[in-house]
């Protein structure tokens, strides 16, 4: 078996760096998945996102466009004839490299403040452990083709875990009501591509699984045929630096994807200050 994690999951650094969030998180995992079934692998479980889903940021988009992509081998058995190809998605892990826990720890100890985005952001969390063995169960359940949903329970607003960790600290937060506490909590505003909602499924068309926790998702498939020009023109444009032609591809390829801000790649922003 063969556990895909490899990706740039950051949304403001991939929004900036367009060329190769796409070259790795798409490019990437085509590589990976020639090579699993030219080395006859039983089993490929791409580590995927909530982000994926209606994406309004490029790391979701290409995130999503890595699922077409095995979804599209996964059909055609011509290019594959036995790697089961398998997507698990989930929002974000506490403790994990970039989770906002340490972030905030941090953030406390050096007495504040607390940085969050908006008051009304929220996001799913669930624990290393939980994701470890979750992602292992779904990766043993996947037929071919199958995207997995992680039950991450409910969603978290991140203004409530930023007043929980002060007060587990032995702080108090300090604002207007409470001028005497330790430590304030800003706010930054989104950044480039961040949303206030995370989801986890394109659409309600989902079904159970012999697991409590782990669903299956019905999703839509591009036919290798089609998937296979539309990296072609990916690729093409990517090597042209030609970030209006790869944000138009991502449009019309990935479903639901509504940039939620202008092309930002840092490459494509000095050009047209020249």
């Amino acid at each position: 078996m063969v556990y895909h994690a490899a990706a740039y999951k950051h949304v403001p650094m991939v929004e900036q760096n367009t060329g190769e969030g796409i070259s790795n998180n798409v490019f990437g995992t085509l590589s990976c998945a020639r090579a699993a079934i030219a080395s006859k692998v039983d089993t490929f479980v791409l580590i995927s996102t909530d982000k994926a889903v209606r994406p309004t940021n490029t790391m979701g988009a290409s995130k999503r466009f890595a699922e077409l992509v095995l979804q599209g081998l996964s059909e055609n058995k011509d290019l594959n004839p036995s790697t089961r190809f398998t997507m698990v998605r989930f929002g974000n892990v506490l403790g994990s490299s970039g989770s906002v826990v340490p972030l905030f720890r941090d953030q406390i100890a050096s007495g504040g403040p607390i940085s969050v985005t908006d008051e009304k952001i929220i996001r799913y969390f669930m624990t290393i452990p939980e994701a470890a063995e979750l992602v292992i169960q779904a990766g043993a359940m996947g037929e071919g083709g199958d995207v997995f949903v992680l039950d991450m329970g409910a969603p978290v607003k991140i203004l409530d875990l930023a007043k929980r960790m002060i007060h587990l600290s032995g702080l108090e937060v300090k604002d207007e009501s409470h001028p005497e506490g330790e430590v304030e909590i800003s706010y930054t505003g989104l950044r480039p591509g961040e949303k206030l909602y995370e989801e986890l499924l394109i659409g309600d068309n989902v079904s159970d699984t012999v697991h409590c926790r782990i669903m299956r998702a019905e999703e839509y498939v591009v036919p290798w045929g089609l998937l296979s020009k539309q990296l072609d023109h990916l690729e093409m444009a990517l090597e042209e630096d030609n970030f209006e032609g790869v944000r138009e591809i991502l449009t019309t390829s990935v479903s639901g994807f509504v940039p939620q801000c202008e092309v930002s790649d840092l490459l494509y922003k000095a050009g047209k200050e020249q």
